[in-house]
């Protein structure tokens, strides 16, 4: 596959439920604090750049308790303390930032998320996250449907099983775009080239 320019301007870095039901998660194959602390790095550099940067979470009392085999939270399962749908501090939000609330997993359906990105032109999204093979696939397939181009920080995202991540990073994400590490994608920001 060919490499593309990244047009910052065009860019945005979409970071999917940071928040505070998911950073106390054992993760892997990455923790919860270097998921998180690469997620800060991609935000700094492109605050820095002037790049649009959304947070994203989810409102868990508010999400679909399906009849599943095995559903997130069982129905008559005790609802998740107050601030669990919180951002987590540890994110480091800042006020520049957008944040954006959903109600499912996927970060579009039923969100301003699309409004807020055509309107200011934004036709590449870089992703990155908890977890890898919920909210991040299922935003990166919706925005897949939609159009966007997709790189994903394969470092910036963990998932409560690490054969997960690593399948949707190994068979799912190179069709949909390009996979990246987030070493490699601040040193493509560093270097000016845009190179993806």
């Amino acid at each position: 596959m060919t490499e593309h320019t990244l047009i910052l301007a065009r860019t945005a870095l979409v970071l999917i439920d940071l928040q505070n039901s998911n950073v106390k998660r054992e993760l892997a194959p990455y923790t919860a604090e270097q998921t998180v602390g690469n997620c800060v790095l991609l935000a700094q550099e492109m605050r820095s750049r002037g790049a649009m940067v959304v947070y994203v979470r989810v409102l868990l009392n508010e999400l679909p308790v399906p009849l599943a085999d095995a559903p997130m939270r069982p129905p008559g399962a005790a609802a998740p303390p107050y601030d669990a749908s919180e951002l987590a501090e540890m994110a480091g939000v800042e006020a520049t930032d957008i944040v954006v609330t959903k109600r499912q997993w996927g970060a579009f359906y039923g969100t301003e998320l699309d409004q807020l990105l055509r309107r200011r032109h934004i036709d590449t999204l870089l992703l990155g996250g908890i977890a890898t093979n919920f909210g991040v696939e299922s935003t990166a397939r919706a925005a897949f449907d939609r159009s966007y181009k997709l790189v994903f920080a394969e470092d910036a995202m963990s998932s409560m099983d690490a054969e997960a991540h690593h399948f949707a990073c190994k068979h799912i994400f190179p069709k949909m775009g390009r996979v990246r590490s987030t070493r490699a994608l601040i040193d493509m920001l560093h270097a000016g080239t845009g190179d993806a």
